[in-house]
Order: structure tokens, then C-alpha cells, then sequence
């Protein structure tokens, strides 16, 4: 299985930390269908250990990328699995983002065509089905599909089977639809083992040398 995702263009980089906007996360639409619930329950965690100044500090180092509409509507482009994980924690929160493009367009219909037709939009659900059309975007963060490949495959880069590709939009969903085409024993996104080691294998294989951040077997 291969993803139908068109050519993308890529991020702006941060400008420097006094362009930076504070925004409330309710305020944020996101730009892809899913997420997977095992990475939000990690960083949720996370945040509940962190002091408020922790939390602040540590926002103003990962700040997220916007696009604002002439209506003044906010889309993120990144940062989805961190932000609900931030707001399952406290709903009322704040981060920090930086505008990547200003959009002339008020219709939210035609913001997302143009970001669709970037590549900064992930259009398949939690099952791996479609692309679907960008209104079938969720309006709101908490709103997003859980897919447990996506934590699969998140499990798998924390014990660094798979490397990160920060570069590749939606890199790890291209990973969850490869491994989606193989065959794993049943499993979701609250019980990863029962599929870890079938998938740590196929991760290492031959077969999925063609997938950014590929490793390979380590070396004994």
C-alpha cells in the first residue's frame, strides 16, 4: 500500500523567538484526519510532570507552524500529536507558533485546497481509507481519528528501529500504510505489544529499504 500524496513543499523554518504568536490550542484547526493515541498518551504524561515555566520554555523551542487565512483562522501544519497531548492535559492551554503562510482567501474551503494542493494536508482516516476531500478534515484537535499503525509506528522510532525524517511531511503514516499492507497479529493503539515484534521485523527487512528512515538490522 502506497500513499497518494502529491508533491509537497516544504516549512518555512522558525523566525527568531520575538515573532513568535501565543495562541490558545482551542484555536487551532488541524491539517491531517488521525493521530495515534499511543504517542498522545505519552506526551500527555509528560506534560502532567512539567512545571507551568517547564512547559512554556519548552513550547518556545518547538513552535508551531501556521497558516492564517484572511479571516484570521488558524490551520497547524505540524506539531498535532504534542498540541493534543497538551490539551488533553489542559484544555484551556496555550503554545507558542509562527505564521508559515499568510493565505489571501477567506472561504476555509479554498485555504485547504491551496494547502492541499502543497502537500500540507493528510487526507486518509484512521482504517487507512481514502484520500478523502479536505472537508472531511475534523474542525477541531480533540475531533482527530485515532490510527493505531500511526502509534505503531511511533512505538517503533522510540526504540529506533525507524529513524526520524523531520523533512517528509506525514513520514510515520507513510510507514503505518507500509506496514498496513503486511500481515500483524491484532492489535490498537492501547496494546502495541502483541504486534511490536512482527513489526520490528519487517521494519529491519530488505523490503522496507525503499521508506525514509530505514536502518536496517544493527549491526551485532
Amino acid at each position: 500500500m502506497a500513499l497518494r500524496l502529491p508533491p509537497f513543499q516544504p516549512l518555512p523554518p522558525p523566525p527568531s523567538d520575538s515573532q513568535l504568536l501565543e495562541i490558545a490550542l482551542s484555536a487551532l484547526r488541524p491539517t491531517q484526519m488521525c493521530v495515534g493515541m499511543a504517542e498522545i498518551r505519552s506526551r500527555q504524561i509528560d506534560f502532567a510532570k512539567d512545571s507551568p515555566q517547564e512547559r512554556r520554555r519548552y513550547l518556545r523551542q518547538k513552535p508551531t507552524p501556521l497558516v492564517r487565512s484572511q479571516a484570521g483562522d488558524l490551520w497547524m501544519v505540524d506539531r498535532h500529536h504534542r498540541l493534543r497531548g497538551l490539551m488533553e492535559e489542559d484544555p484551556g492551554a496555550t503554545a507558542f507558533g509562527y505564521v508559515a503562510l499568510d493565505l489571501p482567501f477567506r472561504d476555509p474551503q479554498q485555504v485547504l485546497e491551496d494547502l492541499r494542493q502543497r502537500g500540507w494536508l493528510y487526507l486518509f482516516d484512521g482504517r487507512g481509507l481514502g484520500p478523502f476531500p479536505p472537508s472531511a478534515l475534523p474542525e477541531k484537535l480533540t475531533d482527530t481519528q485515532d490510527d493505531p499503525y500511526r502509534s505503531l509506528v511511533w512505538k517503533l522510532k522510540r526504540e529506533r528501529v525507524i529513524a526520524a525524517a523531520p523533512l517528509i511531511p506525514f513520514h510515520e503514516f507513510r510507514w503505518g500504510a507500509w506496514l498496513r499492507s503486511r500481515t500483524l497479529p491484532p492489535f490498537s493503539s492501547e496494546r502495541l505489544q502483541p504486534a511490536l515484534a512482527s513489526a520490528r521485523t519487517l521494519a529491519r527487512s530488505r523490503g522496507a529499504s525503499h521508506l525514509a528512515g530505514w536502518l536496517g538490522t544493527p549491526v551485532a
